[in-house]
């Protein structure tokens, strides 16, 4: 080659490392380093108890604040309207029909007073706070009792007074049934409970990646054992099995069923167990492999942004408890996009309650793999919280704001009431999401077995660009959990609001970022708000910020996504990547910014080059 032209080659590799993006990745203000993380990693089994105890009673009470500031914001939004409308029953009735938890309501305006619902029977505990109530709101003072347990449920009594006529206003009585619900639901979420012997499953408790059986006793057992069907294996073999080969397995084994999803087959025996039937297959088939049928549980717990503004939603339980979204700089965020409505995020999950008014027109046509012949409806709580993160209306006025203004979640049920759900639905449920538009894909489940059959959806998904991200677990452990601990997942850690590691979040050097996880209030069930941690809530703050990425730079692809993630994360802990907060807590201003300029130099590069090469010739004319 000439001299000339290795002038010409050089200058264009020049311009083309000039036009790669020089992001600054400096790290932002650091948390204190105060010892916590290594003390929650040398705690003691009881120490661990207690302090997951207290997260789940903080989201108790978390809970219970947003259900009475819900309803107490709703009833002054009822008496502002009346001002230019006549009192009107239809209105009431209107927002109770919205608001189940609102059971009963009493409303004095102008002289007059109407009723809505119905007074619980037999709950004469309830009568000396309605009547407490309806003396403040006729003295312009707002009430709030303390809970009153009765009857079997739980419940509160708030009086709303109208600010401009004094003696006039409204109180109710709530239905606070969902706080109870949330202690159980957390209870198992926190792991603070066995794994729970209820749906449909036969379940056998293993050392992880074994068949060897252990007693599960105790919440802690969890951190080190994994669940399979007793009677069901999972098998992939070299070369696909014929119609007469199929027969004879389901002979000799005693076959129940057998189902097929891509490659792989499983089957249930009526008198085999898994352990003999994976002996059976290695020893007498020509398998790639034969493993149990793993379980998957819940992991729960308008300038310029560059000017330092951000936008601050008016939805009405963000400002006073929504901290997960300013934290990570979300509202300087939005400057920078909003989402776009072409990226699915899928949410393999419990399903999500498709007609909350918080996700009206943010849920995309989804399924059901638990039940076929049903909608992806939510019959545990997980999945609408896990959707509400994403994607709750942002700006509307109402409960609380996702972080997505745009972008729609994709509900893919493969979670059952019991909050578990098998390796087949779950890796039938990457594809189904991969093969129906997903470009990122949110696992907020997970188990510590590495089932090669999951593995391979989980490829799937990867070859097809899809951005995977997973919670790490809620057990304060380093032993790697699955899906998040595959190479090709993003895993997520949980913090607190201020920086520090949360006391349940699993930790190990498959962690990329942390995010979020502590009380986080998002939408649930009964067109209800609900504040729940774990990682399961980290996750889907990772997930939308993917989505948010896709959105401003379709053009890049999941390992530059993963890769833009990574390398603009606010860094916590040790300096550098560490096994507690992986590369530091996301930064969504940053990460937009970042994939913002790669666009920019993406468009640019052309006619940069193109006039690089006109410079470079006019120079040897």
């Amino acid at each position: 080659m000439t001299r000339r032209k290795w002038i010409g080659w050089f200058a264009v590799l020049a311009a083309l490392a000039l036009l790669i993006p020089l992001t600054p990745w400096f790290s932002g203000p650091r948390a204190p380093n105060n010892g916590t993380t290594s003390e929650l990693r040398t705690m003691s089994v009881h120490k661990e108890k207690q302090m997951k105890l207290q997260t789940v009673q903080r989201d108790m009470e978390a809970t219970a604040l947003l259900c009475r500031s819900e309803c107490a914001k709703n009833f002054q939004k009822l008496i502002q309207h009346e001002a230019s409308h006549p009192t009107n029953q239809a209105h009431l009735k209107h927002m109770m029909s919205m608001h189940k938890q609102m059971i009963y309501v009493w409303w004095h305006h102008k002289g007059k007073s109407i009723t809505e619902g119905t007074k619980p029977k037999q709950a004469a505990e309830l009568d000396t706070p309605l009547a407490q109530a309806r003396e403040h709101v006729l003295r312009g003072q707002a009430y709030a009792s303390a809970p009153i347990q009765t009857g079997g449920h739980r419940y509160m009594v708030i009086g709303e007074p109208d600010a401009r006529d004094k003696g006039d206003g409204i109180v109710g009585i709530l239905l606070q049934d969902i706080v109870t619900h949330i202690e159980s639901h957390q209870r198992r979420n926190m792991r603070l409970v066995p794994y729970p012997a209820e749906g449909k499953y036969k379940i056998e408790s293993v050392k992880p990646n074994s068949t060897q059986d252990i007693t599960v006793k105790t919440g802690e057992d969890n951190g080190n054992a994994s669940h399979y069907h007793q009677n069901e294996v999972v098998v992939r073999f070299r070369q696909e099995p014929s119609a007469d080969d199929i027969a004879r397995i389901k002979l000799d084994i005693t076959a129940l069923t057998v189902k097929k999803l891509g490659y792989t087959y499983v089957f249930r025996s009526s008198v085999m167990e898994a352990e003999d039937m994976i002996r059976y297959f290695n020893n007498t088939w020509h398998v790639m492999y034969a493993e149990p049928h793993y379980l998957y549980m819940t992991n729960d717990v308008k300038t310029s942004a560059s000017s330092g503004s951000g936008i601050i939603p008016n939805d009405a339980l963000y400002s006073e408890y929504q901290w997960n979204l300013p934290v990570i700089e979300t509202e300087k965020g939005w400057n920078v996009s909003k989402g776009s409505n072409n990226v699915l995020i899928g949410v393999l999950d419990t399903g999500v309650q498709l007609d909350h008014p918080d996700l009206k027109g943010k849920i995309a046509d989804g399924t059901n793999l638990v039940a076929s012949d049903s909608p992806p409806d939510d019959d545990v709580g997980h999945g609408t919280h896990v959707s509400g993160i994403i994607a709750a209306a942002v700006n509307n006025g109402e409960g609380v704001a996702g972080l997505t203004w745009y972008n729609k979640v994709l509900p893919v049920k493969v979670l059952d009431s019991s909050g578990a759900g098998s390796t087949y639905t779950v890796a039938e449920g990457v594809i189904w999401a991969t093969d129906h538009g997903a470009k990122v894909i949110n696992m907020s489940l997970g188990n510590y077995a590495e089932a090669a059959f999951l593995h391979d959806a989980i490829k799937y998904a990867y070859d097809h660009d899809v951005v995977l991200i997973a919670a790490s677990g809620n057990d304060n452990t380093e032993r790697p959990g699955y899906p998040a601990a595959y190479p090709e997942v993003f895993a997520v850690a949980s913090t607190n609001s201020d920086g520090t590691r949360s006391p349940f979040s699993n930790y190990g050097d498959y962690i990329d970022v942390a995010a979020p996880g502590m009380s986080i209030a998002s939408t649930y069930p009964g067109s209800q708000y609900a504040a729940l941690s774990g990682t399961s809530m980290a996750s889907p703050h990772v997930a939308a910020l993917a989505g948010l990425i896709r959105s401003i730079n379709p053009d890049l692809t999941n390992v530059e996504v993963m890769d833009i993630m990574r390398k603009t994360a606010k860094d916590l802990g040790n300096k550098g990547k560490d096994n507690y907060f992986g590369y530091g807590q996301i930064d969504i201003v940053r990460a937009l910014q970042a994939a913002q300029q790669s666009k920019l130099s993406l468009q640019q590069f052309p006619a940069l080059v193109e006039r690089r090469l006109a410079q470079i010739a006019s120079e040897y004319e």
